[in-house]
């Protein structure tokens, strides 16, 4: 990589680190934050993508825009499940869980009837195993961490459907045509969820709090999503993957240094197992041609 790419690469990392630092300082409701967060992003990037790219919107096809139309509402449902899980469970537990994405990746895949290679499967062992490791230990902390270690798994699930939806749609279309459609949906979707809750609002926040939305959009969405997604054109994509691995390891420190919240035992072992886990299964998955892996959170 060029020092550039790599100087971007580091950039991103840090960017989505702090997309839990910055959910946990927001005195706002969950569904809320989810809202906003992609509302805002989308109101950045939409107008770009009509105006660089006004007749790639016109030549998608029904089946296309349905796809598209699918990713952002597994998108919404990834941000539904862990931006809540955050205020459950600790920012270690969570970021880590996340992160499995490519592994359920895998397992869809395979599922889908997709070759899954044994060196896969060891990646995928590995994972689950840091995952039952990191909710075993959080039983004997609370009920309450068990869930928010549910929903963050869950979450990672639905971040591995959003990218399956896409995969092939982001390999004809620009970028920015993509989480521009992805982003709006998402956003159009969580504002449904908004509504429709008893304890979630669309406004009367505090300038604090809406400063920290800002900040969401420009730093872990943009600075980071973003980020990722233009060097899947200039580097290779488990390269991007494997980078993003230290995204949890960032934002325990940062959660360290903002909430002096110090990981269990079993979070860090389990931590381990499963950036583990998702090493060995990015790099079985990046010797297949065909094999992709693009981080999302």
């Amino acid at each position: 990589m060029s020092p550039r790419h790599l100087g971007l690469l580091a950039l991103g990392v840090v960017c989505v680190a702090f997309s839990s630092i910055l959910v946990r300082l927001a005195d706002a409701p969950s569904m809320s934050i989810a809202f906003w967060r992609n509302a805002l992003a989308a109101a950045i990037l939409l107008p770009i993508a009509l105006t660089k790219h006004r007749g790639e919107f016109r030549s998608l096809s029904r089946r296309e825009w349905g796809t598209a139309v699918l990713a952002g509402a597994l998108l919404a449902l990834h941000f539904a499940l862990w931006i809540p899980s955050l205020s459950f469970t600790t920012v270690a537990a969570s970021t880590v869980l996340v992160t499995t994405m490519p592994v359920w990746v895998a397992l869809i895949g395979r599922a889908m009837g997709e070759t899954v290679s044994r060196r896969t499967v060891l990646g995928i062992a590995l994972a689950l195993g840091g995952a039952v490791a990191i909710s075993g230990g959080d039983i004997s902390v609370s009920g309450r961490a068990v869930f928010g270690d549910a929903l963050a798994l869950t979450a990672a699930v639905a971040e591995a459907g959003y990218f399956l939806a896409g995969r092939s749609l982001r390999q004809r279309v620009s970028l920015t045509t993509y989480v521009g459609i992805a982003y709006t949906t998402a956003a159009a979707f969580l504002a449904v969820v908004v509504a429709a809750s008893p304890n979630a609002t669309f406004g009367g926040f505090s300038a604090e709090v809406w400063a920290l939305l800002v900040a969401m959009t420009l730093v872990p969405q943009i600075g980071g999503h973003t980020v990722f997604n233009y060097l899947l054109g200039h580097v290779d994509a488990s390269v991007v993957a494997i980078a993003v691995t230290g995204e949890p390891v960032m934002a325990t420190i940062l959660a360290m240094l903002f909430f002096q919240e110090i990981p269990s035992w079993s979070a860090v072992a389990g931590g381990a197992l499963i950036l583990a886990g998702i090493y060995v299964t990015i790099s079985a998955q990046a010797r297949r041609p065909e094999g992709r892996a693009v981080p999302l959170e």
